[in-house]
């Protein structure tokens, strides 16, 4: 989602779609319309991920307050540089993350089980989309702090010296090593699919979540759809 639209969530929820990433990164998200998003998805039944602003602790800390299913974060490099904000995810031992006695936690006092369980199931997800990422994905991937990865192919293409992303041998085969490096961490990769033949070779290297349609896209083509069956 590009914008804090609530009709979009609910035909979303309608149409049978499972998941929606808030693409907080690129887009302009009040606080108040962030939080509005998580209550309705969460009430329609829908994991909701946001993709943060920059891998920095204040953000993460932000988005695991509102009671989110994953924590995306953009722009990481090396291992060693985004620690600190891949650390705000987990609560001690394990991290840095702060307790907030709010909405990811149910407003009520934590159970026993509370920190161990957010720490099991709000999932930290650094993207690789630059080629430091792409370097120390293994190093990445073996941190207890990350619990899988989301490619972000576009980016990742460009910084690695192709003039764009075309889905062409150079892209697949950094794909195809970052899905084998997750499979051997034994942790989950998400990726952006636009074309079914991205959606079949991603499918067919193991991605966890295909994150299958944009709102801008969605916009574009119920407009051309209307106007090619429109009757003159």
């Amino acid at each position: 989602m590009s914008t804090p639209n609530l009709d979009l969530l609910e035909i979303a929820a309608d149409a049978g779609f499972r998941r929606v990433v808030l693409d907080i990164e690129h887009n302009g998200y009040d606080a108040d319309r962030r939080e509005a998003l998580v209550v309705a998805a969460r009430g329609l039944g829908l994991a909701v991920c946001a993709k943060i602003e920059a891998p920095e602790p204040v953000w993460v800390q932000r988005a695991v307050d509102l009671g989110v299913d994953a924590v995306i974060l953009p722009h990481v490099g090396r291992l060693a540089e985004a620690e600190a904000a891949l650390a705000a995810c987990k609560f001690p031992p394990l991290g840095t993350r702060s307790y907030a006695a709010g909405r990811s936690a149910r407003f009520k006092a934590p159970d026993d089980d509370y920190f161990a369980r957010q720490n099991r199931e709000v999932l930290c997800l650094p993207m690789i989309e630059t080629a430091e990422a792409f370097d120390d994905a293994e190093a990445l991937l073996a941190s207890p702090l990350v619990d899988g990865i989301f490619v972000g192919p576009f980016d990742l293409a460009l910084t690695r010296g192709r003039t764009t992303y075309g889905f062409v041998d150079g892209d697949r085969a950094d794909i195809a090593r970052l899905a084998a490096l997750a499979q051997a961490a034994g942790k989950p990769w998400w990726m952006p699919t636009w074309r079914p033949e991205e959606q079949a070779f991603v499918r067919d290297h193991g991605a966890a979540v295909r994150v299958v349609a944009a709102e801008h896209q969605l916009l574009s083509l119920g407009l051309k759809q209307v106007l090619d069956t429109l009757v003159y």
